[in-house]
């Protein structure tokens, strides 16, 4: 069954994706930046951070078969040697305190042409911090009154209520309206 499987398929059969997205990523990966259609970039993304993190195992690892295995791992999906090799022997060294997150995407203004989504995605230095998270402020707790606690909280009477409440509120009955009319002057009380 193919539930699930529908992740962006660009429109394309499985064999013209897959070679979309090689030369997408040799583009990528020779010039550091290319600008394509948004919905292609986010297909992009998760298959150049693929090879990326297979040219930082290759640089990392000391064992020469290894590192031979993982170039050949990376021309087999990229079909691109320049372009690999571009990547495992000038930028891997960037990528390696990198713990992911290898490239950016920009969102650009639509095409003129047929007003398609437009992007710049872009491979991160490997120095960049990215952007600082904004200091979120602290809520304070707004303490509220309790009128039955327990312990060693007092419990108030109606009467310590009453008092506490203005007398505008504590007593209903009164009927007053009370602001400015038009001449300015105030509104007597009404009683019912």
């Amino acid at each position: 069954m193919r539930h699930g499987k529908h992740r962006y398929l660009l429109g394309r059969t499985k064999e013209h994706r897959e070679a979309l997205i090689a030369n997408l990523a040799a583009a990528l990966f020779r010039y550091g930046k290319i600008e394509t259609t948004l919905a292609k970039a986010k297909a992009l993304r998760p298959f150049a951070e693929k090879i990326i993190t297979m040219a930082k195992k290759a640089h990392q690892t000391d064992d020469i078969i290894q590192k031979l295995h993982y170039r050949r791992l990376a021309i087999a999906r990229v079909k691109s040697e320049p372009a690999v090799a571009a990547l495992f022997n000038d930028r891997a060294a960037e990528f390696v305190k990198r713990s992911g997150g290898y490239s950016r995407i920009y969102k650009l203004v639509k095409r003129l042409g047929d007003a398609a989504d437009m992007a710049i995605i872009e491979l991160i230095a490997g120095d960049d911090v990215g952007y600082s998270k904004s200091k979120k402020r602290k809520r304070t707790k707004v303490r509220q009154k309790t009128f039955a606690g327990s312990g060693s909280e007092s419990k108030k009477t109606s009467e310590q209520i009453s008092e506490d409440v203005p007398a505008s509120v504590a007593d209903p009955k009164d009927d007053a309206v009370a602001g400015p009319s038009d001449d300015g002057a105030e509104i007597a009380t009404q009683e019912n």
